[in-house]
């Protein structure tokens, strides 16, 4: 176990700009997936979303054919 527990320990007065930048970013993009799988998931969304689902398959009327 103490091999373990050395293996995952971390040097934070060691770190560089590049590691916090890292380290942000990936705490960061954690919490923003664990907040749009909730939103998603949730079951009071659910009109809201199936209104969109269409979206992306609507035509667009523009001129630019013409």
């Amino acid at each position: 176990m103490s091999n373990l527990r050395e293996y995952f320990q971390t040097n934070w007065a060691a770190m560089t700009l590049h590691d916090w930048i890292g380290l942000i970013l990936t705490v960061g993009a954690f919490l923003a997936m664990v907040w749009i799988y909730s939103y998603v998931f949730n079951p009071k969304n659910k009109e809201r979303l199936e209104s969109q689902r269409n979206i992306p398959f609507d035509e667009e009327n523009t001129d630019s054919e013409k």
